[in-house]
């Protein structure tokens, strides 16, 4: 009988170990897909977007639910027209994530491109009255049925610009070098409750995203990506951005404010701050106001 209880308890401390050594492998994998996420945001940067695409497809292999990989890798394969591709990264995400209305609506607008109405049509089914996707979704489905006799080409804002090539970068003559914002009107599209906006000196546009909790990047080639997403960031509202690059988030819900590194590490810089809203940088000083005490609050950045 002791040999049987003994027995029994070893069994038990047997699995117990396996556990550990299968959540430490998880953690593991987690941190591998992380750093290959934030490769393929810096390689996408540089305008080496064959290799950004290896690193994102290696983040979502490491870690098969990264939403926000396969949400990059989606847009950077239609950004260079790869819409098979593309199409597949977002089901992936719809797979995983059905309420990812953005990435709903990317699937029926791909499918629509490539020719699959019917397929175009379901998907558009799935996007519900309320969402930040309702009247996108209304405009594509009413373009599928109702096909206008010629379709004149229009330049989006998601659309590459000639003058945006990434391999001439400061070959223009008498210009900035061209990885810088465009000295034109534009429009950036499909960022839900967008709030704060900062740029950096690579000509980068980040937006926060209220409603989804997210900080959007946008190059100088007009593309869309997943910044930071991350559980720590609730109803981002007012963005700055210092001269290394951090990034501060006032996150309203949480009442305290983020750092960001420019390699996606999150901080906490400020904590119980009413409501911040509002932020603006001057040398060294971060000002934030806070709108549940009625005060604005000026911190040093180091």
């Amino acid at each position: 009988m002791n040999w049987m209880k003994f027995n029994k308890y070893a069994k038990i401390f047997a699995i117990v170990i396996v556990l550990l050594i299968g959540s430490v492998s998880y953690a593991d994998y987690a941190t591998e897909a992380k750093l290959e996420y934030n490769k393929g945001v810096d390689l996408y940067q540089q305008g080496q977007f064959e290799r950004a695409i290896e690193a994102f497809k290696s983040a979502t292999q490491l870690d098969p639910n990264y939403i926000d990989a396969y949400y990059n890798l989606g847009a950077l394969l239609e950004y260079l027209k790869q819409d098979e591709a593309a199409l597949n990264a977002f089901k992936q995400i719809i797979l995983r994530k059905p309420d990812d209305y953005e990435s709903v609506y990317k699937a029926a607008e791909i499918s629509n491109k490539l020719g699959d109405t019917e397929k175009a049509r379901m998907y558009l089914t799935l996007i519900p009255q309320g969402s930040a996707y309702e009247n996108k979704a209304i405009e594509l489905l009413e373009s599928i049925e109702e096909p206008k006799q010629t379709q004149p080409a229009v330049s989006t804002p998601s659309s590459p610009q000639s003058s945006y090539n990434k391999s001439e970068y400061g070959t223009n003559a008498g210009q900035e070098p061209s990885n810088l914002i465009s000295n034109t009107n534009g429009v950036y599209e499909n960022i839900p409750s967008p709030t704060g906006i900062v740029t950096d000196n690579n000509g980068n546009v980040y937006v926060a995203g209220f409603s989804d909790n997210t900080i959007y990047k946008i190059g100088s080639d007009n593309n869309k990506i997943v910044f930071i997403k991350d559980s720590k960031i609730d109803g981002p509202i007012g963005l700055a951005i210092d001269r290394d690059g951090n990034i501060y988030i006032a996150n309203y819900n949480k009442d305290n404010v983020l750092k960001v590194s420019k390699y996606g590490e999150i901080t906490e810089f400020i904590s119980n701050i009413s409501n911040p809203y509002c932020m603006h940088i001057k040398g060294n000083l971060l000002f934030v106001s806070s709108q549940g005490d009625n005060s604005v609050i000026r911190r040093r950045l180091h």
